[in-house]
């Protein structure tokens, strides 16, 4: 419902435009828009109610998402989960995020199914391009992927880094099996195409920018990433998805096994090794690209095949609030 609430402070009274909802013996509450102190401020403010129809509405939807997202807190916290020393207490909110995707977000409508992911990859694409210096702008990427519209004064190299990421992760969607060589080398191919024509782990020293570490030596490239793949199969059951997905992809930007694209090919691989385990995938926002950078760097001085807990959990606690303050928003 929505009412006008009155707080009173002292001899003053303020007035506010108010919704509620009432879940079971909870009501929760959220202030749409002040009114004023007094009654004629007031009058004055409701004879203009329709301008606030966004507002309520952007209440309602809060109040709700509030509501749901406690609910599957509440079904996380029936689980009685092992702990997780890397995830602590955000062990609960991860696995609410779970729950939610697999038993009411799979089962949904195959349209409604579809529509969501649409949006999820049209934010996934914007973000892990962005993040690489591409300047096309969220808005221009939702044009360009659901309707085709190119966008202005923008090069072909950015226009298809958005649409081969589109089309690497709708194929991640349908795969199944092991992350290999071949897998990994595909993946960067189709997102590289049409954009750098180098295939293939490199086969010559890079060094990378602003970066405090030195990536693998060229012929040690094929070493480390098998190196990396065994830790991959040892460390798969023993480690929490997102864990597991997070030190592999911080390990793998630092082999850097290709020439360009590892930023846009590790995030890709990040969210398969997450959807492989059932879990839902993940966006890293390029307004939080500084802390994601810091994070990564935080675990630089880790060995290979090491797993150093005050290295990585900067980077995990990262990955974690990312996955828990997107989700909700896109797949709700």
């Amino acid at each position: 419902m929505v009412y006008i609430f009155k707080k009173q402070i002292g001899d003053k009274a303020y007035y506010y435009l108010r919704a509620s909802q009432r879940k079971g013996n909870q009501v929760i509450a959220k202030d749409i828009a002040y009114l004023g102190s007094t009654l004629e401020e007031v009058k004055h403010a409701l004879n203009n109610l329709p301008r606030y129809k966004e507002q309520i509405r952007k209440a309602y939807k809060t109040i709700r998402n509030f509501l749901e997202v406690n609910h599957y807190l509440e079904k996380a916290t029936q689980l009685k989960l092992k702990k997780d020393i890397f995830l602590e207490q955000q062990l609960l909110s991860i696995e609410a995020c779970r729950i939610h995707y697999n038993t009411t977000f799979l089962h949904q409508p195959v349209l409604t199914k579809q529509e969501i992911l649409k949006n999820f990859i049209i934010e996934f694409a914007f973000n892990t391009t962005a993040i690489e210096g591409n300047t096309i702008k969220l808005n221009e990427a939702r044009s360009l992927l659901l309707d085709g519209l190119t966008p202005k004064n923008k090069t072909l190299r950015e226009i298809y880094d958005l649409k081969n990421t589109e089309k690497v992760f709708l194929w991640l969607l349908e795969t199944t099996g092991k992350v290999t060589h071949e897998f990994i080398i595909k993946i960067h191919k189709e997102l590289m195409e049409n954009i750098d024509p180098r295939s293939g782990y490199r086969t010559t020293d890079v060094r990378v920018i602003k970066a405090n570490f030195e990536a693998s030596p060229a012929p040690y490239v094929k070493i480390d990433m098998d190196l990396l793949l065994q830790w991959l199969e040892k460390n798969k059951n023993k480690l929490h998805p997102l864990v597991l997905a997070t030190i592999f992809h911080h390990k793998f930007e630092k082999i850097h096994p290709f020439m360009d694209g590892n930023g846009r090919t590790g995030r890709m691989i990040l969210n398969y090794i997450l959807l492989k385990n059932k879990y839902p995938p993940i966006v890293i926002r390029t307004k939080k690209r500084a802390e994601y950078v810091q994070a990564l760097r935080e675990a630089d001085t880790v060995g290979l095949l090491e797993i150093k807990k005050e290295r990585y959990q900067k980077l995990i606690a990262y990955m974690a609030a990312e996955m828990n303050e997107n989700y909700w928003n896109i797949f709700l």
